[in-house]
């Protein structure tokens, strides 16, 4: 579901963070936290992650240069729902997210799709979350769990999408989720 911009979505309040986490070492689960603070052009105040350049080990070791469109980790707290149906014990933070969003289909939204978070934060769509087998340390099975096939036998990544900051900001669980989609042509979210 995309969401309207403006005075008409801040009336309806459809979509909202529901948690919000972070930590200071390269670790699967992040610790669930009162608000983090996103800043521009390196993420999550606190976060291993926070850098104009990639943090995460796998990209380091292919490229310890490139620029880090992995700064912000969002997920929506309908896969976890979803996973809770089918048996895994999953809770927000537990995947690894910085942000857990509830109203927003971020696995829809194209490259590029602005998120106005709680007052004055901006992140920008950069794509789709790549599993890693980490999962499997939470719980055997949830790897294959959050991957699909589509109708043409294409991988669908469910685990959620990956944003830069945009504009500095403290979030907090309740905070308002705005959705600016890119003027032009949309481009599909892609693994990053």
């Amino acid at each position: 579901m995309v969401l309207p911009t403006g005075a008409s979505y801040r009336r309806r309040a459809m979509a909202t963070v529901t948690a919000v986490s972070a930590e200071r070492t390269h670790s699967m689960r992040k610790p669930n936290r009162d608000s983090i603070r996103l800043l521009a052009g390196l993420g999550v105040e606190g976060d291993a992650h926070l850098g104009q350049t990639v943090r995460h080990l796998s990209r380091i070791a292919r490229d310890p240069t490139a620029r880090n469109l992995r700064q912000v980790h969002l997920i929506h707290a309908e896969l976890h729902d979803a996973l809770r149906e089918r048996g895994f014990d999953v809770s927000a933070g537990q995947l690894g997210e910085n942000l857990t969003t509830r109203g927003v289909d971020p696995l829809a939204l194209p490259v590029g799709t602005l998120l106005h978070l709680g007052a004055t934060a901006v992140v920008e769509v950069t794509g789709l979350r790549n599993p890693c087998r980490q999962l499997e340390g939470i719980q055997a099975g949830l790897m294959a769990a959050v991957l699909n096939r589509d109708s043409a036998g294409r991988l669908v990544r469910l685990a959620g999408i990956m944003a830069v900051v945009r504009a500095d900001g403290d979030v907090r669980p309740g905070d308002p989720i705005a959705v600016e989609l890119p003027v032009g042509r949309h481009c599909r979210l892609e693994p990053v």
